[in-house]
């Protein structure tokens, strides 16, 4: 039965979307990858929020910031976006609250005024040097559910997938 009224929103009727001569719809969600790698990014996010969220009040791009500088010591905004795969307004914005909570300091770029190296005050060197053991017990509790004789061909399935997404933003914005 197809709906012949007006759409409300965003929801229309699944009938006009299957074909003419098929009851399976083209394309099933919880089936996509995208949509599957997705849900499984933010349901990692969400636990792991919960974790330094409450623990040292930061969100998710803040910590991806201090981590980033955790483990280069230095770096600059426009490097940890591109580290991070994080918009620079993001970056930006995560900056300035670690700045806000002496986690993070700037020191100027002699070489290119526009921008700042970022460094971590002994404060945020601390956090992460306590965090850092509580995230990788996380990983290591979160792993658990791939088979030790699985995870090396898990972890390249990650990296093969990550590569390929990379070479498909590369290739899809060159079209346009």
């Amino acid at each position: 039965m197809i709906n012949s009224g007006p759409v409300q929103g965003p929801v229309r009727d699944a009938a006009a979307c299957m074909p003419a001569d098929s009851d399976a719809p083209l394309l099933r969600l919880e089936d996509f990858l995208p949509h599957r790698l997705n849900v499984l990014s933010s349901l990692v996010s969400q636990a792991l929020t919960r974790v330094y969220g409450q623990r040292y009040g930061i969100g998710i791009p803040e910590w991806r910031v201090l981590v980033t500088l955790g483990q280069y010591s230095f770096m600059t905004g426009k490097a940890i976006g591109a580290h991070t795969h994080m918009h620079k307004t993001k970056v930006s914005r995560a900056v300035a609250q670690l700045e806000e909570r002496k986690f993070v300091t700037r020191r100027a770029n002699r070489a290119d005024l526009r921008e700042a190296f970022l460094s971590l005050t002994p404060t945020g060197r601390a956090i992460y040097e306590e965090a850092a053991p509580i995230a990788l017990d996380f990983t290591k509790r979160l792993s658990e559910v791939v088979a030790p004789a699985d995870r090396a061909a898990f972890d390249r399935a990650v990296r093969q997938l990550t590569e390929r997404s990379a070479k498909l933003v590369v290739e899809i914005e060159g079209k346009t």
